[in-house]
């Protein structure tokens, strides 16, 4: 068995004393993988955690895998007596998954129809023979046998022939019937042998194709095996290897819990990068609401200010107004005070003319 496709998820299995609550299997996301088994032509799933297998299921053609989530499937397998569940760390993967799982399933009732068709096609030629009235004088044995073998079957086949021969004699001395009715009864089994022999020739060449194609089987099994071999020597030497280093067992299984805990730190983690992504993303959004609300009011600056500058020309228009009427009360002022320093002058002027009329009034 080669593994073909590998992936990895959280392992569950149904209750089987609910059949409702699931029950996990592996403690940690472990690697479940597709294997193909050339010599039997079956598909399976395999997942171990450890040394020890938590999956072991045979794919068949009445399976399906059902997708309960967007992370999470299940199929049942009627020869565990129980219902498997995977849990992904994505929607990706448990399509590839869902994906692949179909196409074996295809792959799978493909080889069974193709099984039962070589079945078929080899037990038709005993079926046939054994049907009838008179036997086939030709076995499959004799039909896929050597160039020597095949000798005495053309043999015992004219021997065969001549049996209905001596059966018919009998018939015909009861019946008291003439050497001429025996002649076309001969004639008749004659024909009937000859039909029966076209049959046979027909499924001689079906034999010879599937025998060709088991032979090309063989062929693969053997470089299969070969290489089987080879890695059944390879994993030799890699036992003897590791026997060399038991020493640093201990060290290797403290360095597979370290990776383990720092594989399920590392989920954690990327489950906090998705929760932080999400937050982003909102964050975003938000962002998305205070621009608008930024170019909003960016848009009603733009009007205050320009309304700030009519106001502006306003006040720099009144400013000059100001400063205008300014200039003319200041003039009004002084004109005001010329006038008033006239007049007092006329007013001592007149007050002198005054006391001088009373002296001269006096005097007088």
């Amino acid at each position: 068995e080669q593994p073909i496709f590998s992936t990895r998820a959280h392992v569950f299995q149904i209750d089987p004393n609910t059949k409702k609550n699931w029950v996990p299997t592996s403690k940690h996301a472990v690697t479940v993988s597709y294997f193909y088994d050339s010599t039997r032509n079956v598909y399976r799933i395999i997942s171990l955690d450890g040394s020890k297998a938590i999956i072991n299921s045979t794919i068949t053609p009445n399976m399906t895998f059902t997708k309960t989530s967007q992370k999470f499937g299940q199929w049942a397998d009627s020869r565990a007596n129980t219902v498997y569940g995977l849990g992904f760390s994505s929607e990706h993967h448990l399509s590839k998954f869902a994906e692949k799982f179909q196409e074996f399933k295809e792959a799978a009732r493909l080889a069974k129809e193709k099984s039962q068709e070589k079945m078929e096609l080899t037990s038709t030629p005993s079926q046939e023979s054994a049907g009838g009235d008179l036997q086939s004088p030709l076995t499959p044995e004799s039909i896929n046998g050597t160039d020597d073998e095949r000798t005495p079957d053309v043999t015992q086949n004219s021997e065969s022939r001549a049996e209905p021969t001596q059966n018919a004699l009998p018939f015909s001395h009861r019946k008291g019937k003439t050497t001429q009715i025996l002649t076309c009864m001969n004639s008749a089994i004659s024909k009937h042998w000859e039909a029966e022999l076209a049959t046979l020739k027909g499924n001689n060449a079906k034999l010879t194709a599937a025998l060709l194609e088991s032979t090309a089987n063989v062929k693969q099994w053997k470089q299969q095996l070969a290489a089987y071999q080879e890695e059944a020597e390879r994993l030799h030497k890699r036992v003897t290897e590791l026997e060399c280093v038991s020493s640093q067992a201990n060290a290797v299984h403290t360095h597979k819990t370290e990776l383990n805990q720092t594989i399920q730190e590392l989920e954690e983690t990327l489950k906090e990068k998705e929760e932080e992504i999400e937050r982003l993303k909102q964050e975003i959004d938000n962002a998305r609401e205070l621009q608008e609300q930024r170019d909003s009011l960016t848009q009603k600056l733009q009007e205050v200010e320009i309304r700030n500058k009519d106001l502006e020309g306003q006040l720099s228009d009144l400013e000059q107004r100001l400063e205008k009427s300014q200039s003319e009360q200041e003039a009004f002022r002084n004109n005001l005070k010329t006038l008033l320093d006239i007049l007092d002058g006329k007013i001592f002027e007149l007050t002198e003319l005054r006391d001088n009329l009373a002296k001269l009034l006096e005097c007088s």
